[in-house]
C-alpha cells in the first residue's frame, strides 16, 4: 500500500470528509485512476462529494507533490499515488492499464554524456509499453 494517506496527514494537510474519501481511493500499489474513475469510487463512499471537489482535491495533491500525473498515449490523465518512491510505469497498448515498474539500474547513467548535449538532467521518465495478459488472452 501506499502512504498517501500518513503524508498528507503529516504535512498539516486539512483532512476534511472529501479530501480523506479522494485520498483513501488513491491509496494502494499499482493505482492509476482517471480523475472520473475517482469520482466514481469516492462517491460510492461519500454519495455527496461532487466531480469539482475530487477535481480540486486532486490538482491540490499534484501542487503538494504527494501524487503525480501520468499522461500515456493521448488518454485521460492518470493520478499515481506512489510519488515519493522512483519507478517507471508499464502500460498495455489495448485497455491502457499500467503497472509501476521498478527495473534495475539507473536510467540517467545509462545516458552517455555524449548524448546530453550539454543538458543538466533533473528527471528521466521511462514509459515500458506492452500488452498485459488480460488482453493477450483476449486477442
Amino acid at each position: 500500500m501506499s502512504d498517501l494517506l500518513e503524508r498528507l496527514r503529516g504535512r498539516g494537510w486539512r483532512m476534511t470528509a472529501q479530501r480523506r474519501v479522494v485520498a483513501e481511493v488513491l491509496d494502494g500499489d499499482h493505482v492509476h485512476l482517471t480523475a472520473d474513475e475517482v469520482h466514481a469510487r469516492a462517491v460510492a463512499r461519500l454519495p455527496e462529494i461532487s466531480r469539482a471537489t475530487v477535481y480540486n482535491t486532486l490538482g491540490e495533491m499534484v501542487t503538494l507533490g504527494e501524487i503525480l500525473e501520468v499522461a500515456t498515449d493521448g488518454r485521460a490523465k492518470r493520478y499515481d499515488p506512489n510519488a515519493h518512491r522512483p519507478h517507471q510505469h508499464l502500460v498495455c497498448g489495448r485497455c491502457g492499464a499500467i503497472r509501476d515498474v521498478h527495473p534495475a539500474g539507473d536510467p540517467l547513467a545509462d545516458l552517455p554524456d555524449t548524448e546530453r548535449f550539454g543538458f543538466t538532467i533533473s528527471n528521466v521518465e521511462v514509459t515500458y509499453r506492452g500488452i498485459c495478459p488480460s488482453c493477450a488472452t483476449t486477442a
